[in-house]
């Protein structure tokens, strides 16, 4: 008998099946109930006595390898076939989408290179102010008028300890910068903002400014309108021409807004610029000296001039976007138009 185990052990060994079907006329040859190990237990009983013990270890080792054999095969046939069942080799591949740098962050990298170029270093600030660093510190008295130019969305409004709120512009970063730094300043601002307003295709609850101060001795409009012209001629092209309109803003004396010529159409004229010539991208002025003594500065040694801009205004200019909404529905039908930028 021990012979015949060893013939069939090495049968069962050797045997490889290529499909379910060889696998299951293993299981019937081997391991049925007319299979040959079967045959081989029956056999068993006429042993004698004194060879069942070895005999009966060398069975139950040939039964075990045959079921092994059996049930490593089984599973490999079975994830097979599932892996067949679950492919529809019709379908289209499904390739995996990569994302893309948002345009507004494209823009803002951009606008924070051009001004690095020039010495101007970047600075952050946090996005809930009190009343001080969002309004009083930049000539905002508390019944001044100009508080009504910008629609505030209040956290806690108390008059004891001051209001809190989101920030409305990131001039509160400004304020911060000149409280903990000593002239000469040469920073930008870029940052999140919140307004009250309603919106639609030109405005936003929620957008995004570039900020930018400087402050030493004997600086000058001059000097703001050449950083301003640099920007613009490195922003939107060498021929890019710029003005300055008077305007007013509680912080700055004098106030401008800066229109660019139109890049859609060359300063000829287009439903962009309304059919002037000119874009507005932002406002600016010379830093006014009450905010510089609020801020621990002595007016009367140091000037300084500021700007800011909206970077989704300059964002739709560069790229032709006539809805500001876009920016925010997270839609990939438009975000994929601007992969590959940088």
């Amino acid at each position: 008998m021990k012979e015949k185990i060893a013939a069939l052990n090495a049968e069962i060994l050797a045997f490889i099946p290529i499909n379910s079907e060889q696998l299951e006329a293993f299981r019937i040859q081997y391991l049925g109930k007319k299979g040959r190990i079967q045959d081989l237990f029956a056999d068993f009983k006429n042993l004698a006595p004194e060879l069942r013990k070895e005999t009966g270890v060398l069975l139950n080792d040939l039964k075990n390898n045959a079921q092994h054999k059996l049930d490593e095969y089984k599973d490999s046939f079975q994830s097979t076939t599932t892996e067949k069942a679950a492919t529809d080799l019709s379908m289209p591949a499904d390739f995996l989408t990569l994302g893309s740098r948002h345009p507004l962050s494209v823009m803002r990298n951009e606008i924070i290179s051009i001004f690095s170029r020039i010495g101007f270093v970047v600075s952050e600030g946090p996005e809930i102010e009190d009343d001080w660093h969002n309004f009083s510190a930049l000539n905002f008295p508390p019944e001044h008028p100009a508080r009504d130019m910008q629609d505030t969305f209040f956290i806690e409004k108390s008059a004891d300890k001051g209001d809190i709120a989101l920030r409305t512009h990131t001039s509160s970063v400004q304020v911060r910068m000149m409280e903990n730094n000593k002239p000469p300043i040469r920073a930008i601002f870029p940052g999140r903002v919140f307004r009250n307003e309603a919106i639609s295709a030109r405005a936003h609850c929620i957008f995004h400014q570039v900020e930018g101060l400087y402050i030493d001795k004997n600086v000058s409009f001059a000097d703001l309108k050449q950083t301003l012209l640099y920007f613009a001629k490195e922003m939107f092209g060498e021929n890019t021409s710029i003005r300055l309109r008077p305007s007013y803003f509680p912080f700055t004396e004098p106030s401008a807004e800066m229109d660019i010529s139109c890049s859609i159409c060359g300063g000829k004229g287009c439903n962009i610029c309304k059919y002037t010539g000119w874009v507005e991208i932002l406002g600016c002025g010379m830093v006014d000296p009450n905010v510089l003594d609020n801020c621990g500065i002595d007016s009367k040694a140091y000037t300084g001039f500021a700007f800011g801009m909206g970077i989704e205004r300059i964002t739709m200019l560069r790229y032709g976007i006539r809805d500001l909404r876009l920016f925010f529905e997270n839609d990939v039908r438009f975000l994929k138009q601007f992969e590959g930028a940088l």
